[in-house]
């Protein structure tokens, strides 16, 4: 019985699939299968394909390249892509940095500790939530102001050091380990630190899988914060640049199309390495009692 039902929840699909047998269920299948690899990849494997071939026409993209070339790239980096995407990684890897910790920091503060007001904290950071960037800009841009953090990268690092998300995720994901352990080394003469550092932190890799990847995607597609930093265009990061790039009437479709495909890259990259402590983090939650 469980042979069973194991096995035809492996097969089953939302319409029903599973019933079919013989050689037309599984060609049914396959049909549907290709179907879904068409329409969630066929836009990445669209990008790829125009970004390696000479592409004069935007409505002209295909799914197979055309006469591959990688003079779309030589292209892009005449036009100081790469500077641009240096930039992007210096922010990306500064902010996120900075963004675990402070994440990692609160969130054992808010599940582990118990003082007064600890409702009030956890208010006021889900009330940052529900303030659009447009909001926050002219604020934001008065402080960075009055920092002198106008025109530099870390000004670009420190308004994405402190995350809502990052640090609910963190903390609910702490509450859920069990209290004998934190005892268990305060009996062993451990301090607060001992345990948050050897204890605590190692258990919550599957959120901070979670928190580095959404954390990485959010501070890489970050375009209004670097528009009101940069003053100069060597400080542009890749979000603007391709802004600038598609207003650039001598620049072509396809050099757009390569600097995306490298813009699309490095999140891509980031989902693959830390795609197992992904997983754990979000199915951790679904298999608790």
């Amino acid at each position: 019985m469980k042979r069973t039902r194991g096995r035809a929840l492996s097969t089953e699909t939302a319409l029903g699939l599973d019933t079919a047998r013989g050689p037309v269920g599984r060609v049914l299948r396959v049909l549907l299968h290709l179907v879904l690899v068409l329409v969630f990849a066929g836009p990445l494997l669209a990008l790829i394909s125009s970004a390696f071939s000479k592409v004069t026409d935007p409505t002209s993209l295909t799914l197979l390249p055309t006469h591959p070339t990688l003079a779309n790239f030589r292209a892009a980096v005449d036009r100081d892509v790469l500077r641009y995407l240096l930039n992007s990684f210096l922010v990306v890897g500064g902010g996120l940095l900075l963004q675990i910790a402070v994440s990692v920091s609160a969130a054992y503060a808010l599940a582990r500790k118990r003082f007064r007001g600890a409702h009030l904290v956890l208010l006021l950071v889900l009330s940052t939530m529900m303030l659009p960037e447009e909001v926050l800009a002219i604020p934001l841009s008065l402080v960075l102001s009055d920092l002198d953090l106008v025109g530099t990268l870390f000004g670009m690092i420190l308004p994405v050091g402190a995350w809502a998300f990052s640090i609910l995720v963190t903390a609910e994901f702490m509450k859920e380990i069990p209290v004998e352990l934190e005892e268990a080394a305060r009996l062993d003469g451990a301090g607060d630190l001992r345990i948050f550092w050897s204890v605590i932190l190692p258990l919550c890799r599957p959120a901070l899988g979670v928190i580095g990847i959404f954390g990485f995607t959010m501070i890489w597609d970050q375009y209004l914060l670097p528009l009101l930093v940069a003053t100069d265009a060597r400080q542009f990061t890749l979000p603007i640049a391709l802004r600038t790039l598609r207003a650039d009437e001598e620049v072509g479709i396809g050099v757009l199309l390569a600097s995306a495909l490298l813009a699309l890259l490095p999140s891509v990259l980031a989902f693959v390495a830390m795609q197992r402590q992904f997983m754990r983090g979000l199915t951790s939650g679904a298999v608790k009692g």
